[in-house]
């Protein structure tokens, strides 16, 4: 792996998220959108290394919700060291069921349950792999900041209410449980992603900051994912994400459109089993977004396509092709 690329690309992702800031657009044509919540980025599908950590979390729409997420995942595993090595052919499909629960003004809750759908495909044999994958939980606090009081002593101001600056932070706190079932016997494979689960609990640690207006918005997080060793002694690596989103909002009777492009990525640590450090594991990508999502009513529909614009994963041997996301809410 090149050091120095990965750290260049690190630094170009902090640069991009220090400059931007997080909102969503209004559910409701005639509500502003700096009075509404973040969306979060949550870990790894399969909670594995070579499962993106920057999968949105929400919608750009006002965001309490429950609703089904599909996503569609493929890659491509060199299982030799020359250029005519044999090419394992993996596709993950991914179906959750998520939500974002508010539990007052300033807490609430997003959840997902994922089913995992896992196919390989090497030498003209081909793999199977489903069922429940990790279900996963993030509490967050949003704090909210408003616009400073007019310095003017001699005007009465009849209007106690505080009106919202359009910017706020989120601190998430969260944990992956378990849930999803982990074969030991798949380790060897050149993409030990191919999981549905990890057999660890794992720590989320989130940070966002946010501020938009009614026709555009951008939106970007931060998140550390502290991974657990399962009862194999197997840990997959800690992992770094950041995400960046921007779109804007055109209104049309009971309907918004927001069209969106954004890019993420994610920064792996090297797997351990046995305490000891496998070569070859650690790794980086870097990828950029296109999408839209369309709210109508109570009823959210959303779609993106993902493409790596860098990668290094697994010594170069793993390559992430592409990404489809389609979902459908129900707000609350």
């Amino acid at each position: 792996m090149n050091v120095f690329q990965n750290i260049k690309l690190s630094l170009l992702g902090l640069l991009l998220i220090s400059l931007s800031t997080n909102v969503l657009s209004a559910h409701n044509n005639t509500t502003s959108c700096n009075q509404h919540s973040t969306y979060a980025w949550f870990c790894d599908l399969c909670g594995c290394s070579t499962s993106s950590g920057s999968f949105g979390f929400g919608t750009l729409s006002n965001a309490n919700f429950i609703g089904l997420r599909y996503i569609y995942q493929n890659f491509e595993s060199k299982t030799g060291i020359f250029r005519n090595s044999p090419v394992s052919k993996e596709t993950f499909n991914t179906v959750q069921l998520w939500a974002q629960i508010p539990l007052n003004d300033k807490f609430y809750v997003t959840a997902n349950v994922p089913y995992q759908d896992l196919s390989r495909t090497y030498q003209g044999q081909t793999e199977h792999l489903n069922g429940l994958g990790d279900a996963s939980a993030i509490g967050w606090y949003k704090l909210m900041f408003y616009k400073k009081k007019s310095n003017d002593t001699t005007a009465i101001n009849y209007n106690l209410t505080k009106e919202p600056s359009g910017h706020s932070l989120q601190f998430g706190l969260g944990v992956k449980l378990p849930t999803g079932k982990f074969e030991e016997r798949l380790i060897d494979n050149v993409n030990p992603g191919f999981q549905v689960g990890t057999g660890s609990v794992d720590g989320i640690f989130s940070l966002g900051y946010n501020y938009g207006g009614d026709k555009i918005g951008v939106n970007t997080l931060l998140s550390y994912y502290l991974k657990g060793e399962n009862k194999n002694e197997y840990q997959f690596g800690n992992q770094f994400s950041y995400a960046v989103n921007v779109y804007t909002v055109f209104s049309k009777e009971k309907m918004n459109i927001m069209p969106f492009a954004g890019i993420s990525g994610d920064e792996y640590d090297t797997i351990k089993q046995y305490n000891e450090s496998l070569n070859d594991t650690d790794g980086s990508i870097l990828n950029a977004s296109l999408g839209s999502e369309v709210a109508i009513e109570k009823f959210i529909f959303g779609a993106s396509y993902t493409l790596p614009i860098y990668q290094n994963l697994f010594g170069d041997n793993v390559q992430s092709k592409q990404r489809l996301s389609l979902y459908v809410n129900f707000a609350l």
